[in-house]
């Protein structure tokens, strides 16, 4: 008898009778994912602080619910039927129209208004809550939420950061007008927003920017040219990059808000050329738009653009990052629960040796991503009060979750494709969506080599080392380690930090990532090591002391590894 995949049990049968099947083929579908995550609550509780969590409680059941059934299932829907374009009417009109499925449609109204994500950082009243949610809340429930669907919260990250950089730059009347429709958690009447700024030519390197602005007297302005990589194209509102003058470079770029609809009511003068084909978030448009001659509106000081925009881009490579951390849990979460249920060479996948460590690599880098998230929300919340220690370490920890959870998500949901097995690489599975989706993080808002090189300039320009060192520090300090414990931590973190300053004092770029990944190793050992003790979950200090040991710590690729009760005491935490 031949076996295929993972199926690997066969069954004895009386002549005539059917053989059992799916008997061996684990399936959580349908399960809480919230109450599945043995650490969601009390970390939940420790970021959120109790008043907040235990109003927020019901609401995270109610989404790991969702999350691990009907979002799941919208999700496999709405991935295998992309949208698509319209460019004539009926009668034979120019038009530009991107029809999605009614499933991403269905996801829509439960992210942007029954959970309120786009909205939640900027009014009062979202899920109940009598003022705006902190950014904890917010990363909480996109957490959740990116472990069944990742390609919509790029609309909804991109719709609360033009939200976020229209209030701090754009003109009071400008803002007026639009705000109340971008945070409305009615379907019918919300505005979903945009950010079209890649061109052909000028990726990255925004200073290529070609697309020209033009001033009208009445106040707007005229936007030509073409973006090459626009994400949600049909939105109602786009933040848009021009060049609005002369001079070189950055210094002639400015900002603007491009209308879906004109001042006098009519379609505004741009069209989608056509949508990508893509390889993940394939829910989601994403289009070429050609600006002839659209009618815009500039936000903030003219020639200031990019660094306008920069506000908004961070905003949205956090977002990136926290969303590869959901899509490590979920992988996490099915490879755990694969590995409980079935047997193999009459043991439990669980049971096997090699496999406990694969999971344990997995956990690992799973749950750097969620303490990282956390850390960079509390970091936000501080620079959005004013505090400069706080500006400094979101400056910096933004581009380190960006750069290196979005490469692990990677990893993580490819080692969970494995361990289902055959079973794993079909279609009709979580995993090869979890897989195809991940890869799009370390391309979206700069790739890795780009990010990598902002955690330099962050360094280099705002001086956040001192800052993300301090952090570090106190953290180390609250997981209240014995002397013993402490000594292999401060000893790996000093060595992290003289070598990120050595290679930005040395200008070495090509040593960006190697710097970029320490940093990220300290800062989320540290954490975890905290979280240990605050949110009474002992086994993250084993998780920190496995960072310490792989990703910090000098390695003999040849020498036995002396880690087995550290990846006992993970295990045993975490098995369904």
């Amino acid at each position: 008898m031949t076996v295929i995949g993972n199926v690997a049990a066969t069954v004895r049968q009386a002549p005539g009778s059917v053989p059992a099947s799916g008997a061996n083929i684990p399936d959580m579908r349908g399960q809480n994912l919230f109450r599945l995550d043995p650490d969601a609550a009390p970390l939940f509780r420790l970021y959120l602080r109790d008043a907040l969590f235990d109003h927020l409680q019901p609401h995270f059941d109610r989404l790991g619910l969702l999350a691990g059934g009907r979002l799941d299932e919208l999700a496999g829907t709405a991935d295998r039927n992309p949208p698509t374009l319209r460019t004539r009417g009926r009668t034979g009109q120019d038009m530009t129209a991107v029809d999605k499925h009614p499933a991403y449609v269905e996801m829509e109204r439960i992210a942007f208004s029954e959970f309120g994500l786009a909205a939640m950082s900027h009014t009062e009243g979202v899920l109940g809550w009598p003022e705006p949610m902190p950014p904890a809340a917010k990363y909480a429930i996109t957490y959740l939420f990116a472990q069944a669907e990742f390609g919509l919260l790029c609309p909804v990250s991109m719709t609360d950061s033009l939200t976020r950089t229209l209030r701090r730059f754009g003109d009071p009347a400008l803002v007026e007008r639009f705000i109340g429709r971008l945070t409305s958690l009615d379907f019918d009447e919300l505005a979903q927003g945009a950010m079209f700024m890649t061109e052909q030519d000028a990726g990255s390197d925004i200073a290529a920017t070609v697309t020209t602005a033009e001033p009208r007297g009445d106040g707007t302005w005229r936007l030509y040219g073409d973006k090459w990589f626009c994400s949600n194209p049909g939105a109602d509102l786009a933040m848009v990059l021009a060049r609005s003058g002369p001079e070189p470079g950055h210094r002639g770029i400015s900002l603007f808000l491009l209308p879906k609809m004109r001042l006098d009511g009519q379609p505004n003068d741009f069209r989608v050329l056509r949508l990508k084909d893509k390889l993940g978030t394939r829910s989601m448009a994403s289009g070429e738009v050609r600006l002839d001659g659209a009618e815009a509106y500039l936000v903030g000081e003219a020639g200031r653009g990019f660094k306008q925009m920069a506000d908004m881009v961070n905003n949205s490579r956090l977002s990136n990052g926290v969303r590869a951390a959901g899509l490590m849990r979920r992988a996490v979460t099915e490879a755990m629960y694969v590995a409980a249920n079935r047997r193999a060479f009459g043991q439990r996948l669980l049971d096997l040796p090699l496999m406990r460590r694969q999971l344990v690599k997995m956990q690992v880098w799973a749950e750097q991503a969620r303490t990282m998230l956390f850390l960079t929300g509390e970091a936000l919340r501080q620079a959005n009060g004013g505090d400069p220690q706080g500006q400094r370490l979101a400056r910096i920890m933004t581009p380190l979750i960006k750069f290196r959870a979005c490469r692990d998500a990677r990893r993580v949901t490819g080692d969970g494709m494995e361990v289902r097995g055959g079973c794993g690489y079909i279609e009709e599975w979580s995993e090869p969506r979890l897989l195809r989706d991940a890869h799009l993080g370390s391309i979206w808002e700069g790739t890795s080599n780009i990010v990598a090189l902002d955690v330099m300039r962050a360094i280099r320009r705002e001086d956040a080392l001192p800052a993300l060192r301090t952090l570090v520090g106190a953290l180390l300090d609250e997981a209240g380690l014995s002397e013993t414990e402490r000594r292999p931590f401060d000893a790996a973190f000093a060595r992290a930090f003289a070598y990120a300053g050595e290679v930005v004092a040395a200008g070495e770029d090509d040593l960006a990532r190697q710097a970029a990944s320490a940093l990220y190793h300290a800062v989320t050992a540290a954490g975890l090591a905290r979280e240990a003790r605050l949110a009474a979950l002992p086994h993250r200090l084993a998780l920190a002391k496995l960072v310490l040991r792989h990703r910090l710590e000098p390695r003999d690729p040849l020498r036995r590894p002396d880690d087995g009760a550290l990846i006992d005491a993970v295990l045993a935490a975490g098995s369904p």
